[in-house]
């Protein structure tokens, strides 16, 4: 396929903070567009993030020039170009953005030109076509803190986490409702006529400590009879509170032995929490290794340590520093690079977290790129406006089937 034309647009993301979209054409006349989200929480190593103009500029004098005109018969084939002009580990010659939305822009397009599903193309091309048949968790996050939110909360997510072994539909339903039943909860316990929201659609206010947000959640699950299909997984976001050397947790300042203590404390106390994402600062990899060696029965899941890039989280897998993986597109900057995290973790027996980011899009690429690589779980946010398109995608791709499945079921009754 030969591009046309690349073009660039700036867009308010769900901060209503400026982020870009790309839209790509091709000879045939075909267009695609990609939107770019925007993260607040980022690690070190995460590619570089180039506004409007920054992209514009790059676009004209580097990119256009050597992608017009020219056949790729791949994805993998135009990354493989865009990672080359750029030359540098943190894409800061060409912007992650921006070469994150040429490639999932361009995978579109080929989706397109076949008449197929972008997940699809993806699974067909860099999962050698397996068909995973698990659905993943869908991992929404309802109190936020830290970064995300004005408040007194170390501990940056608070998440449920929904299981759906029926449909994402009869899920997501029970998920809006537990969300409403929360917030019904926080305004009559603290006597609150509105409650205000953090980044990601969460309830944002001050709490008596970080463990109350925790205990609150587990007993609304096991009060509303929620348990069999919800779960609870927190996003530490330790990076955050971390300063020389130590851990202002809680009003304390914690070595890394004790802040791993809180959080074994925290997963013997409740059953419930199955995972914390980033417990430590990403250059502390002592407190992960010791984490990860101590919970055998929950996740011990790497964000700021790995930034979805191939060769940290191979070096995180063989030191033991994590069991769990969280992978953003534009952490890396391109789709083939995403598709081989996700790879490199599958292999080694990591579970992999598709996830969102504070400053959401419509687009709903990752869904697509979760369903193509047989993710475990989705993380996408509170069930709020600003985040329902993942949810949508999630219902159209995954409970299609199951309407398809119980229609052949009845015609064979029938028959």
């Amino acid at each position: 396929m030969r591009i046309k034309n690349v073009e660039i647009n700036e867009m308010l993301d769900s901060r209503m903070e400026p982020t870009i979209e790309v839209i790509l054409t091709s000879e045939s006349g075909k267009s695609a567009l990609s939107q770019i989200p925007s993260g607040k929480s980022r690690g070190k190593n995460e590619a570089m993030v180039f506004n409007a103009k920054e992209s514009r500029k790059v676009l004209e004098n580097t990119i256009k020039p050597s992608i017009i005109g020219k056949e790729f018969g791949t994805v993998g084939e135009l990354d493989k170009l865009l990672i080359s002009l750029d030359g540098s580990l943190r894409k800061e010659n060409l912007g992650g953005n921006l070469m994150l939305g040429i490639s999932i822009a361009f995978a579109r397009l080929i989706a397109r030109s076949r008449k197929k599903e972008l997940w699809q193309i993806l699974n067909e091309e860099f999962f050698g076509g397996e068909i995973f048949k698990s659905k993943p968790l869908i991992f929404s996050n309802l109190i936020n803190g830290g970064a995300h939110a004005k408040n007194n909360l170390d501990i940056q997510e608070y998440m449920v986490v929904v299981g759906t072994g029926g449909s994402f539909r009869s899920g997501i339903r029970q998920l809006k409702i537990f969300y409403e039943e929360l917030g019904k909860f926080l305004k009559m316990k603290y006597n609150l006529p509105v409650l205000k929201l953090g980044d990601e659609g969460g309830y944002s206010l001050d709490f008596s400590g970080n463990f109350e947000p925790i205990e609150m959640l587990s007993d609304l699950i096991k009060r509303n009879k929620f348990g069999s299909t919800f779960r609870i997984a927190l996003d530490a976001a330790a990076s955050g509170f971390f300063e020389n050397g130590r851990y202002r947790f809680d009003g304390r300042n914690l070595s890394t032995g004790e802040m791993s203590e809180v959080y074994e404390f925290y997963l013997k106390s409740f059953p419930l929490l199955m995972s914390i994402e980033d417990p430590f600062a990403e250059t502390d990899e002592e407190g992960f290794r010791k984490l990860t060696s101590r919970s055998a029965g929950a996740l011990v899941v790497g964000d700021d340590l790995t930034t979805t890039n191939p060769i940290a989280i191979e070096k995180a897998v063989r030191e033991g520093l994590i069991s769990g993986l969280i992978v953003k597109p534009n952490q890396i900057g391109t789709v083939t690079e995403t598709c081989e995290a996700m790879k490199i973790a599958r292999l080694n027996g990591v579970k992999t977290i598709v996830s969102h980011r504070s400053g959401e899009v419509e687009d709903a690429f990752i869904i697509h790129f979760a369903k193509a690589g047989g993710a475990y779980g989705v993380k996408i946010g509170a069930p709020v406006p600003s985040r329902m398109s993942k949810f949508y995608e999630l219902k159209r791709l995954y409970d299609k089937k199951s309407l398809f499945s119980l229609i052949m079921k009845l015609k064979q009754r029938i028959l």
